[in-house]
């Protein structure tokens, strides 16, 4: 399953045609062709690869899934790893989808492991830009980037809110413990996988800048400018909050064991205040004679002592905020 473009002189010649006709249009001065693959094989490949001289191990790399996000240099072409990201806002989970691409001269040649990565939306971001196609590649390898790069900003704004709103149940009066651990540990997680994608982008990114490796030109240079400035915000923004998550999650366990030391405090008052009169009842239950034994003053004696005894500690207590 693939789809193709062709761009003459920066404008939009042709799409849709069989990847077979590619030579065809490279043969042409002054064409840009693009080529998309979903899940190709090594074979599907073959024949594209012999036609723009890609490296077999770039080939490789391209089939097989699970590559970090990097930018390989090889004589004829750049290789390129990128992963676009979306979050699941209910379950708080996050959608990784791979993407590589082979960056020549007059080509680009992207191939996504599944159907998960948008690549309309990328289409529809070249078409909203056509006025910078003149650029060649470098237009293309430009909006490619910056749909990945503002997905993942869109990610990292999203994962912002929900932690906010975590922070609100952090000091709501009846929280929901169990909620609250689920909800942190699952924005904790989708942290750690964004953080794997943002953070290799801003080597990718500025490799793609160099002027050495003429990927980009000077009219181009400051819209990978731009692309940078968002792998850097996104980067710093997701260590911000990885941060914040741990410092929500400590603050949590100190609620608990603050509760939790409240309601011991409470506990054993009235332990203390409850064995008063277990006490006095105790001493004043043995089998051997005593002061007020079997008299009408005995009884009222034990009872005075249990209420101004159990009276003190209360006050006592309520005084220190035990109770």
């Amino acid at each position: 399953m693939s789809r193709t473009r062709v761009y003459r002189h920066g404008v939009l010649a042709a799409e849709g045609f069989p990847v077979a006709d590619v030579s065809d249009y490279l043969a042409e001065p002054g064409a840009t062709v693009w080529l998309d693959f979903c899940g190709p094989t090594e074979n599907d490949l073959a024949a594209i690869s012999e036609e723009l001289g890609l490296h077999a191990l770039a080939v490789e790399d391209a089939v097989h899934e699970h590559q970090r996000a990097k930018l390989d240099r090889y004589e004829s072409h750049a290789f390129l790893t990128a992963y676009s990201a979306t979050l699941d806002e209910d379950a708080g989970s996050l959608l990784v989808s791979e993407l590589s691409a082979f960056v020549t001269a007059r080509a680009l040649v992207t191939v996504r492991k599944d159907e998960n990565f948008d690549i309309a939306a990328v289409v529809a971001r070249w078409d909203s830009a056509a006025d910078l196609a003149k650029n060649g590649v470098g237009f293309l390898l430009h909006g490619l980037l910056d749909y990945i790069v503002d997905g993942h900003f869109e990610v990292v704004q999203s994962l912002d809110g929900q932690i906010e709103a975590l922070e609100d149940l952090v000091f709501d009066e009846s929280p929901h413990y169990a909620d609250m651990q689920r909800r942190s540990f699952a924005l904790r997680k989708s942290l750690v996988q964004i953080r794997r994608v943002v953070l290799p982008m801003r080597e990718v990114v500025n490799s793609i800048m160099r002027r050495d490796l003429h990927l980009v030109d000077d009219e181009m240079q400051p819209y990978f400018q731009d692309v940078y400035d968002h792998v850097l915000r996104a980067s710093e923004w997701t260590e911000s909050l990885r941060d914040l998550v741990t410092t929500i999650r400590e603050t949590q366990l100190n609620i608990q064991g603050n509760h939790l030391n409240t309601i011991m405090k409470k506990v054993t008052s009235w332990a203390a205040i409850i064995a008063i009169p277990t006490a006095v009842t105790g001493f004043y239950g043995q089998n051997v004679p005593y002061p007020g034994f079997q008299t009408v003053a005995g009884f009222w004696t034990s009872t005075l002592v249990i209420i101004v005894l159990s009276g003190a500690l209360y006050l006592s207590f309520k005084k220190r905020d035990w109770l």
